[in-house]
């Protein structure tokens, strides 16, 4: 069939020729590669449609969200009629209507002649704050958190020079920012669905209001789950003032509703070291106010009140403790001979040991690492250092990805637990050269010394889930050699001089809570043993708990745990009379001595 014949059979096609637009030296295709110039064809006319497929949003009825953008289905028509000319060596032509053959633009080629591209050259926003920060602002400016809507960056102003109060004119709070308060309140009702016990607790005892006159002073991390358990002490008859114990970690919407809600609150994210202790003070010394109960989670609140304020203790009842540091320096306080006042030891619980710290971690430590870095696990060496329930919790979750993970340990038990879990057991020093990420969780000091950042590889992860920010030696990292550059929220880069860096989490502090957020559920567990805790001491009769530190009774252990129970749709088993009798127990519990390890 001849090209006329061909071309009168296709009259009806509508045919347009529309010139092509020729690349300008401001095109985006336009590069340069090592100062040679980019080989482009000559440009040619090119006949195309006169009508583009358009991308429309695709929203079903009843779907909240919109869905993929796709070709609107309406089709284009055809311009022209293409062929292959055999002549041409395999070039395109077009077919017009009036049968003459025109031969199509040859598509411009862009030859680089290496593969390396300046990508650093692009304009900034003016007005853009800067990503490398020196060190001094490194530390001491204040970010937004991955678990929380408020951008810090909006108002540099610290909160200490603000004048905020609440709708109802109380101004006795120091927070962010009083106007997120609606945000924070939604959140608080979210945790409420998932701290069930908390909740039990507060419908039970509020009639009776078992902490009436209780003036709970406390430090803990200020999140929606802390505000549910200040909202139940508060029902049930408490006054409470309270600080962060992270300068990171508090959601400072939460704060604001806090304080709407009349909580005395002193905290924000991104405080200071000077910061972090005036809001302690703050919480504690209040002229015709005077605490009569602690809730503390890291020691510094009770290391503060005997460093400025030792007579309070006379009128206190009772220290509640649930963190691994806390616990410690409570011990020592009882070896010497200066624990004034009873001390409960949440940490140790059952409740707190086997469920927040194993499977708070577990999930945690994911959400942290992949809000911070998007690392990808599988394939990655990492090493855990410590391998108590924080540390079971990480390894399994890192395990479970696909990471080949590593462990250290100065315990047997737990060394040898470590390596019938299937870890391989190290010192720190024999994989600190190979390792992608370093995690630390033992509670100790100067696990990761200088000697080891020096030598690790470069990009390596650095981070922590401990509570307190001793165990990566920081310190040492802040010298003129360095430098340490802001990449995101929690997130800094410290470079050698050699160019080897590595990456800094939440600058060696606890990375869950600073970084991301933890499990609600867990945490209703945790939270449920403090409150009851804090009962315990404060109605206890006199002589019950001396000045010395002690374990939760273990039927309190029981009763926080079948308050979650009805969650999963649990049913107990019952003991018989006759079962009861064979094994010496009350058939309502306590089920296991308090030597049982779980």
């Amino acid at each position: 069939m001849s090209v006329q014949v061909l071309a009168a059979e296709m009259a009806e096609v509508e045919l347009k020729d529309v010139p092509s637009k020729e690349l300008t030296p401001e095109s985006p295709l336009t590069t340069k590669a090592d100062d040679k110039e980019i080989v482009e064809s000559e440009p040619k006319a090119v006949a195309t449609s006169a009508t583009t497929p358009t991308m429309e949003p695709i929203v079903k009825t009843g779907d909240p969200s919109p869905g993929f953008l796709i070709p609107n289905t309406k089709m284009p028509q055809a311009s022209a009629m293409k062929r292959t000319d055999p002549q041409q060596n395999g070039g395109e032509a077009f077919v017009n209507r009036d049968g003459t053959v025109a031969e199509a633009p040859r598509l411009k080629k862009i030859q680089f002649a290496d593969q390396k591209q300046e990508f650093n050259k692009r304009p900034t926003k003016i007005g853009r704050r800067s990503l490398s920060r020196s060190i001094s602002q490194s530390s001491t400016d204040s970010y937004g958190s991955a678990a929380s809507y408020t951008d810090s960056s909006d108002d540099e102003t610290s909160p200490r020079d603000k004048q905020q109060k609440n709708s109802k004119g109380n101004g006795d709070f120091c927070i962010k920012n009083i106007k997120q308060a609606d945000f924070g309140r939604r959140e608080i009702e979210i945790a409420e669905q998932e701290m069930p016990a908390l909740m039990a607790l507060r419908k039970r005892a509020q009639g009776e209001k078992p902490l009436a006159g209780a003036k709970v002073v406390g430090c803990t991390h200020i999140t929606a789950q802390t505000a549910v358990l200040m909202e139940t002490l508060s029902a049930l008859g408490a006054q409470c003032r309270w600080a962060a114990c992270n300068i990171y970690s508090t959601q400072n919407e939460v704060a604001a509703a806090l304080a709407e809600g009349g909580f005395s609150v002193f905290a924000w994210k991104g405080e200071s070291e000077d910061d972090f202790w005036w809001c302690i003070d703050r919480c504690v010394n209040l002229e015709g106010w005077q605490p009569n109960m602690i809730l503390d989670d890291g020691g510094d609140l009770t290391h503060w009140i005997y460093k400025k304020y030792p007579n309070m203790f006379k009128k206190i009842k009772g220290i509640v403790e649930e963190s691994v540091t806390g616990v410690h320096r409570l011990y020592q306080l009882s070896k010497a001979g200066k624990l004034c006042v009873p001390a409960m030891n949440v940490n140790d619980s059952v409740t707190k040991q086997k469920f927040d710290n194993l499977y708070c971690c577990r999930e945690s430590i994911l959400d942290g690492l992949k809000r911070t870095t998007d690392v990808m696990f599988g394939g990655k060496q990492v090493v855990v250092c410590g391998y108590g329930e924080v540390g079971k919790g990480c390894c399994a979750a890192l395990k479970a990805m696909g990471s080949i993970v590593y462990v250290t340990e100065i315990d047997p038990i737990c060394a040898l637990q470590a390596c019938m879990d299937g870890f391989r057991l190290v010192k720190l020093n024999e994989v600190i050269r190979q390792v992608d990420i370093v995690i630390t969780c033992t509670g100790n000091k100067n696990v990761v010394v200088r000697e080891y950042l020096d030598r690790m590889k470069n990009g390596c992860i650095v981070c922590n889930m401990g509570h307190s920010n001793t165990e990566i030696d920081v310190a040492s990292l802040r010298t003129p050699e360095l430098t340490w550059e802001r990449v995101r929220s929690q997130v800094d880069h410290v470079i050698w001089p050699d160019g080897k860096r590595i990456v800094l989490l939440a600058e060696g502090r606890l990375l869950n809570l600073s970084c991301s957020t933890v499990p609600t559920f867990v945490l209703s567990i945790t939270a449920t043993t403090q409150a009851l805790a804090l009962i315990e001491l404060y109605n206890a009769p006199e002589g019950r708990y001396k000045q010395d530190v002690y374990l939760l009774p273990k039927k309190m252990d029981e009763y926080v745990a079948s308050l979650h129970l009805p969650t999963f749709d649990a049913h107990l088993t019952e003991l018989s009379d006759e079962q009861a009798k064979y094994l010496g127990l009350n058939k309502n519990g306590p089920f296991k001595p308090n030597y049982y390890r779980y």
